[in-house]
Formats: structure tokens, sequence, C-alpha cells
């Protein structure tokens, strides 16, 4: 090693302390170094990350000239010598180190076999082990530039996405800002659905339109569900990494890209998609960028989960508007039915009741076939005529008819019509309740009552709209709309045979339920004040109103005949008042106080076991058999069990039975 070589390293190490910039060092180097090193080339590798480096060369004997260029591991051994392979007959390699980590490669080529001596391979150690410095320094700057970088990057996509309630109006935008610090030809999200069995499309980074076919939703087949369950995962060369014809295979070849960095895309309640980053040429991405690739993850996560929590808020506002407009329709339909008279009056505050009211209401507008279903006296009619007057035919014709009430060849008679000579006595043609019911609506009270030849032809009038009076040929249309009601349970009937199944189903488009009078014993006042009113108009001294006791025993009652009974016993109540208060004295003598039930002390005449017995256990015991017996009707079982509705359901909730059964 010659002597003045310890001059060369102090002034590279100046050269080092002067200048920041790698590609300025390596320059300094071969000027130092060509006197004493006989080289033709001289390559320095910077190691960046387990997939890419930086390759220095310096070309020329004259004043040196640096090129500088990135390349991929792959495809080192391919392009870090720039010279032609035969023209290099020896070389001088050494490993630039910092500590125990090798950061990259110097070496110097020349064309002649017996360039270099032993003496030069020292000077080249000694050489590289101060370059290792200046590289590690130069490695900690790109990283930290890119640390910058990607914190500037990700501080405006915050800002980008906290912007919009629709990620896909900013995703080209969310691409650019990325590009610099992962750089990719491709944005795209994709969202899961039917769990995890399919995926599709959901936005992409492209300034024009992607294929149709790309935003189809793609089946994802059971052996490749589980990448879905993976973090991230990286496609290096989709060509040799995909299998063809499968589903990212398919996705790959129509958006034409080779490499693929996927990370999941998490969400509130679960895995939403994924965000992939994609690129037209293989190994492009590396594991150093998904802690990156997370971080613009989790931002996208951000924006999705404002946009669902504002559309959220959007369809609860839309269905706060809708229930309020509901109720105001409510509340004027039954103000206007109030103004026609008191007999079908709807009256009710309760919450069972109010649902009703609603369900009719929403069905009213329509023309759909309505089935009210209860037991008698709850208020079909009611309901049927509030939905008639509801309903676009409110100016037409409402038209009941019971068809319990008559015989079967009548009924038919009356529902269809007849003509003369159709059966003896029919001595004129005479029309019937369906033609009566042109452009209004036919109410069938009781319809389970109807025989299997009737149902027949109720079904032709549903189905085709179109009848025949008896004894006639001529084919009429039915321009009407049916409600049916029935106290019957019809599926019971169905399994009889007494009820046609298809029938059934074209009667139940849309059922509504009333409950009992009992179920909702806030209305039971405001009924029985109604009465009063009403009921009033018709006699000459009408009652005062009702006592505190008779208040009591209204709201006690279990009125097994709903708001009929409840208003025939108004009524008999106030011709006995003879205009002075309804007192408890006045209402019917079943509405006196019950006799103490029968107890089951009988049960227990014997003595009791050593160990003593469970009251607890006993009655929850009692309450269950209540229920069971009372098929869960509560107003029932509270009445076996001697309690009241309040009482039974405090005992329900007490002892757990509340999710057995829901009435």
């Amino acid at each position: 090693m010659p002597r003045d070589f310890s001059s060369i390293l102090a002034a590279l190490a100046r050269a080092m302390a002067a200048h920041a910039d790698l590609g300025a060092i390596i320059v300094r180097v071969a000027e130092l170094t060509r006197d004493v090193i006989p080289f033709e080339h001289l390559h320095l590798l910077r190691l960046d990350t387990p997939e890419e480096v930086v390759r220095y060369s310096v070309h020329g004997e004259a004043e040196a000239e640096v090129v500088a260029t990135r390349v991929a591991a792959r495809d080192l051994d391919a392009t870090a010598v720039s010279v032609d392979v035969t023209e290099t007959k020896a070389f001088i390699l050494c490993p630039l180190r910092s500590g125990a980590r090798v950061n990259g490669a110097l070496w110097f080529t020349s064309s002649a076999a017996d360039a270099f001596s032993a003496g030069h391979q020292q000077m080249a150690d000694a050489i590289a082990d101060l370059l290792g410095l200046a590289v590690h320094a130069e490695t900690l700057r790109s990283t930290e530039t890119l640390r910058m970088e990607r914190l500037d990057t990700l501080d405006k996509l915050l800002h980008t996405v906290a912007e919009t309630l629709d990620v896909r109006t900013v995703f080209t935008q969310v691409s650019e800002l990325v590009q610099t610090a992962l750089p990719h030809d491709l944005l795209a999200l994709v969202e899961w659905s039917d769990e995890g069995r399919a995926f599709r499309l959901y936005a992409i980074s492209q300034e024009t339109p992607a294929d149709p076919d790309l935003w189809q939703e793609f089946p994802i087949p059971e052996h490749e569900r589980a990448e879905l369950g993976r973090d991230w995962y990286i496609v290096r060369d989709a060509a040799t990494e995909i299998e063809p014809g499968s589903t990212r295979d398919r996705l790959f070849r129509a958006l034409g890209v080779q490499s693929a960095l996927r990370v999941a895309m998490p969400l509130a309640g679960g895995i939403f998609g994924a965000l992939l980053f994609l690129s037209r040429q293989p190994e492009t991405f590396g594991e150093d960028q998904v802690p990156f690739a997370r971080r613009v993850s989790d931002h996208v996560a951000l924006a999705l989960s404002h946009e669902r929590l504002a559309e959220a808020a959007r369809r609860d506002a839309e269905v706060r508007e809708q229930a309020a407009q509901l109720e105001a329709r409510v509340a004027m339909l039954t103000r206007e039915l109030e103004q026609r008279g008191a007999r079908f009056r709807v009256i009710g505050e309760s919450r069972r009741w109010k649902e009703v009211l609603a369900q009719a209401t929403r069905v009213a507008k329509t023309e759909t076939t309505v089935l009210l279903t209860g037991e008698s006296g709850t208020g079909k009619e009611v309901v049927a005529r509030f939905i008639h007057h509801g309903s676009p035919r409110a100016k037409g014709p409402f038209i009941a008819i019971n068809c319990a009430a008559l015989p079967d060849e009548l009924l038919e008679s009356e529902l269809f019509g007849h003509e003369r000579g159709a059966f003896t006595g029919a001595v004129a043609s005479k029309p019937g309740r369906i033609e009566q019911a042109t452009g209004g609506v036919l109410f069938l009270d009781e319809v389970g009552e109807m025989t299997q030849s009737v149902q027949a032809k109720l079904l032709r009038v549903l189905q085709e709209r179109e009848f025949q009076r008896l004894g006639g040929t001529r084919v009429l249309k039915a321009d009407i709309r049916v409600i049916a009601a029935t106290n019957r349970d019809l599926l019971k009937a169905m399994e009889r045979g007494t009820f046609r199944e298809d029938l059934y189903y074209r009667l139940r488009v849309f059922e509504i339920a009333l409950p009992l009078l009992g179920e909702r014993p806030d209305d039971i006042l405001p009924l029985a004040e109604a009465f009063l009113e009403e009921i009033g108009g018709t006699i000459a001294r009408p009652a005062a109103g009702l006592t505190r006791d008779a208040r009591e025993l209204l709201r006690a009652y279990a009125w097994p005949g709903n708001v009929r009974e409840l208003r025939n016993a108004i009524e008999r109540a106030v011709i006995l008042a003879d205009g002075g208060m309804v007192t408890g004295e006045h209402l019917p003598i079943s509405l006196a106080p019950r006799e103490p039930r029968p107890t089951l002390d009988v049960a227990f005449s014997g003595a009791l076991p050593p160990g003593g017995v469970s009251l607890d256990a006993i009655e929850r015991s009692l309450v269950q058999k209540a229920l069971a017996q009372a098929r869960h009707n509560k107003t029932r079982a509270a009445r076996l069990l001697g309690l009241t509705r309040a009482q039974l359901y405090t005992r329900i909730e007490r002892y757990g039975l509340a999710d057995e059964h829901e009435s």
C-alpha cells in the first residue's frame, strides 16, 4: 500500500464530510483512487430494501461522471455492471458495512486480466470501510425522507377523505396522493359480499370508466376464500403465482396488472373488503411497503365509516320523517272518520292499537288485499272502514257482508248476484255485493265460514277479477278491493281441509292482527267515554259520566268479548243510570269483583317435606302452566291465576319466562 494512501483516505473523509450526496462522494472516490488503483469502471450498490437497490457507476478516464440507477433486486445480476461481461477480466469486490449489517457493495473492474494485486484489494477494503459509513448515512437520510413523505401523504390523505361522504368521488385523488410514497399504476377497493362468498369492485382510480364487466359481482371459490382471512399479501408476478382462470386471474387480466400489494379493509363490525395497490409490471411491491399500505387502508376505512354513519343517519331521518307523516295521516283519517259519525270511530292511544292503525294507513293507499285477524269484537270492521277511507277508493262504496250470517245458498246469491229463474223464487235479476262494491271495497266478515264452492268462486274473483251471476252466462268484471276478516285460525282450517290453501294466500297478502281489548288496557276508559257520548245522543236522558268505582271495574275486567262487550255494557249502564252518573252497580253483574278462585291447598294437605319447599319454584311452575293453558295469551293466563295483567308480567320477568314464548 503506497505511503501517500493515508492522504487519499484523509481527502476521502473530508469529501464525505463536505458532501451529503452519495453520487458526489463516489465521483471523488474515482478521482482520488484512479492513480493508485488501475480500474476502468467503478461501481457502488446501495441496498435500500431487500427488494430494491440503487446502483452508482463511474465511467471514463477523464472527468468522472456518475450514473445512479434504481434497480429491482431480481434484476441485480443482469444490470449491476454496465460493461459487457466479456470485457471484464479482473475485479475487486468489497462489501460496505455498518457494524454487522451489509448496506451495499463497492467494486472496481478492468479489462486487463492481471490489473489488480493484493495491495489494490487492501486499498479498496480501506475505502469501502469509509464508504460504508457514507452509505449508512445516505440510507438513513433516504429512510427519513421517505418517512416524512409518507407522513405528509397521510396528512393530506386524511384531509381529502374527511371532506367527502362518498370515498368513490375522491378515489383517484387518493391514488395520486399516495403515488409518491407507494408507487403504483392503479388503486382499487373491493367489497366482500354474501359472507365472503363473492366480491365486487367498489372503487378504482381510473379517469375513464372501467370495463362495465368489472363492476359485476365475482364469486369466490371455496379454495380461494382462505385468502380473505389474510391481513395482507403480495403478488409479485401474477403470471406465475395466480392460478389461470381463477377469480383473481380474471380481475388481474381485466385490469392489465401483473403485481399487487393487497391489505385488508377493516370496518366496525367486520371486514369491508380489501385495498389493492396494482402495477402493470411484475415485482413492484415489497414487504417494507406493507405498514404504509395499512395506514392508507385505515384512512380509507375511516372515510367509509363516516360514509356509512352518514347513510345510516340519512336513513334514520327518512324513517323519522316517514313515521311523522304516517302518524299525521293516521290522525287525519281518524278525525275525518269521527266527523262522519260515531259508529265507526277509531279510538285508542295504546301502542298496540297505534301499530294496527299504522299498518292500516300504510296499506290503505295500495290496492292490496288485506286480511284482518282477531277475536270477535276487536274492531275488524272499524279497521276495514279506516283502510277504505284512506284509500284511492274512498269515494266508492264500502259494501260489507257477514259470511257466517247467511246460509250457503243465500251467501252465494248475495255475493255474486243471480239472474231471473236461477233458483226457486228468483223472479228477477239481482246484482250481488261484488257489483254493488264496484269502484270501492268489498268487506268479507267471517270469511272463514265460507263453503268450499263459494271459496272457489271467490278465488276466481281475486285471481282473474271476473265472475258470473248465479244462472248467468255473461262474464262480469270485478272492479273491487277485497278486505277480509276472520276470528278463526285459517291455518288449522287449511289442515282440516275446510279452507282452501290457495285462497288463504290470496287473502293474506297483507295481514293485520288485531289485539284483544285486554291487551290494550289504556284504551278501555277512552272507549267507554266515547260510548257514553255516542249512546247518550240516542236516548232522552244520557248519563252524566263514570264514577271512580265504575272506572276501576272497567279497567280491572278482562273483557273476553272485547270492544263489543264493552259497548254493550256501557249501553246497559247508561239506561240504568237514567241521567245520573254510571256507577259500578249499573255495570253488568259479570263486571262485579270475581269470587276468589279455588286454591291449590289440597295439593299440600299433607306434611311438608323435611327439606322444605321452594315457593318461587311452585309459583314459577304455576305461571308456566297458566301460560301454556292460555296458549300464551297474557290476559287469559292472568285470569287463570287470579292476577292482573301487570302482576303476571312482573312474575314473567322475575322467573325469566319472557323468552320462552312471545305472544
